[in-house]
């Protein structure tokens, strides 16, 4: 990496008993094999770690394949990398809103096509407290049409939800992964990008039958 690069994370450090959303259980991280145990195993002098981890796929920040959402869609195996790694990323700020809802108009202006947006709502400073469960900005049904239709491949959001969690159709979700873009939940530290020209990461492991699975979402950003 060159000296005028930088490195940002935004994602969501997972931790034992930590509650991404409510009503999901935390994950449970513990040792498979302990080190101790391990010395059983080796020569003397040499010890391993296999560690264990039981958890939801909705844990910590993580990608959405359309099999989340439509049973023949496509799982996180299928997905391309071209719609999950180097993306031209569109931050769009959303951290002054009136409303909750983020609308169409908040996008109508931008070149989304072939690039991957991130909704900066600020919401992710509430990450970890009660707070983060109820209140949390989201996008419109419109919005997510007008994203698809305008060739967005991959759309994030800093929330608890890309959607409002009172409208149970979910709409965001419905039409995005509808048109097979990628969506990324629970991300943070999406002010510390600029809004045009880093580009976006978030590879999941690849998983057959399985449609959602934590990232380590990062961006490069050129200074």
């Amino acid at each position: 990496m060159s000296t005028d690069r930088q490195l940002i994370d935004v994602s969501h450090t997972v931790e034992h008993g930590m509650i991404t959303y409510k009503g999901l259980p935390a994950p449970v991280i513990c040792d498979f094999l302990s080190r101790e145990e391990s010395r059983k195993l080796y020569a003397q002098g040499t010890e391993f770690h296999i560690g264990k981890i039981e958890m939801v796929a909705n844990t910590g920040t993580y990608v959405d394949s359309p099999f989340h959402r439509y049973a023949h869609g496509k799982d996180l195996s299928e997905l391309e990398l071209s719609s999950l790694v180097d993306l031209d990323c569109v931050v769009v700020r959303a951290t002054s809103r009136q409303t909750r809802a983020i609308a169409r108009a908040a996008f109508e202006r931008l070149d989304v096509r072939g690039k991957a947006v991130l909704v900066h709502t600020g919401w992710d400073t509430h990450w970890r407290t009660d707070r983060y469960f109820s209140g949390h900005p989201f996008l419109t049904g419109d919005a997510a049409q007008y994203l698809a239709d305008a060739g967005a491949v991959l759309v994030g959001i800093d929330s608890l939800n890309i959607d409002d969690t009172a409208d149970g159709s979910r709409p965001v979700h419905s039409i995005l992964l509808g048109r097979d873009v990628p969506i990324v939940e629970h991300l943070c530290n999406l002010g510390q990008l600029p809004e045009r020209g880093s580009r976006f990461f978030a590879a999941p492991v690849k998983v057959k039958a399985f449609g959602t699975f934590p990232v380590r979402a990062f961006a490069i950003v050129e200074r």
